[in-house]
C-alpha cells in the first residue's frame, strides 16, 4: 500500500473510532436525561411538595430505571427564576462508564495497530531512501542502481527497462526523444522504432502501478515521464 493511502486509512479509522465512542456516549446521554427526568417528576408528584429532603432522594432513586445511576446522580434546585425548579444531573465520567464503548474500544485498538505498523514500515523505510533520488513515488538509488516503490520494495524490472528509467530519471525534464533512447539502447540496430514501441508498452502498467508517474508520448518523436494528476471528484 502506498504510504499516502496508509496515512488515509489512519485518518479515516481514527474519525471512525472517535465517532463511534462519541455516538455511544450522545445516546447513553439521552437515556440518562430522560430517566433522571422523569424520575425526579414522579419523586416530586408522590411527596407533593418543593422541598428537596432525604426521603426525595430516596424516591428519586427507586424510581430510577438505570440502576447504575441511583447513588450516582446529583439533585439541584435552580433559583434563578421564580418559580421552583428542580434538576437532576450526573458528571460526563459517569455517562461514559454506562454507555457501551465496546465497539469503539475495538476500533481503536485496530487503530492503534494499524498507527504503529505504519511507523514501523516508516521507521525501516527511510534509512533506505536516503541519499536517493525521488520522484513521483519512486526512489532511484544511483550508488547500486536500485528503484524503489512507496513501500521501500525494488522495482522489478527488466535490463532494458531499468536502463530507460534510468535514463528518464537522469534527464532533467524527465523526458526523452526517440533518438536518444533508440542510440543508447541499440546503437547498432537501424530500425528499432518496434522495438522500442514494445518496450514503453510493457514497462507502462509497471510504473503507473508501483508510483504516480505515467509515461507520454509525443507523437512517437519524444517519450516523458510525468507525475498523474488525479482529477478532483465533484
Amino acid at each position: 500500500m502506498k504510504q499516502r493511502y496508509a496515512v488515509i486509512v489512519l485518518f479515516a479509522m481514527i474519525i471512525a473510532s472517535s465517532l463511534t465512542s462519541i455516538g455511544s456516549y450522545s445516546a447513553t446521554e439521552r437515556q440518562v436525561s430522560e430517566d433522571m427526568d422523569r424520575a425526579l417528576a414522579l419523586a416530586l408528584e408522590e411527596q407533593q411538595s418543593d422541598v428537596i429532603s432525604q426521603d426525595t432522594i430516596r424516591t428519586f432513586n427507586n424510581h430510577l430505571q438505570i440502576a447504575e445511576l441511583r447513588g450516582k446522580a446529583t439533585l439541584a434546585v435552580d433559583t434563578r427564576g421564580r418559580q421552583f425548579k428542580a434538576y437532576a444531573h450526573c458528571s460526563e465520567a459517569t455517562i461514559f462508564s454506562l454507555s457501551d464503548q465496546r465497539l469503539s474500544a475495538v476500533l481503536w485498538m485496530i487503530t492503534i495497530f494499524w498507527a504503529a505498523y505504519y511507523l514501523y514500515r516508516r521507521k525501516k523505510i527511510v534509512p533506505l531512501l536516503a541519499n536517493m533520488t525521488h520522484y513521483g513515488g519512486l526512489s532511484f538509488s544511483e550508488s547500486d542502481g536500485r528503484f524503489l516503490d512507496y513501500q521501500g520494495q525494488i522495482l522489478k524490472l527488466t535490463p532494458m527497462q531499468h536502463q530507460l528509467m534510468e535514463m528518464f530519471f537522469q534527464s532533467p525534464s524527465h523526458s526523452l526523444t526517440k533518438t536518444e533512447i533508440c542510440n543508447a539502447l541499440w546503437p547498432k540496430k537501424p530500425y528499432a522504432s518496434e522495438t522500442l514501441y514494445t518496450l514503453i508498452r510493457r514497462i507502462k502498467p509497471i510504473i503507473e502501478e508501483h508510483s504516480d508517474l505515467k509515461i507520454e508520448s509525443d507523437r512517437g518523436k519524444a517519450y516523458e515521464l510525468k507525475i498523474k494528476i488525479t482529477s478532483p471528484v465533484l
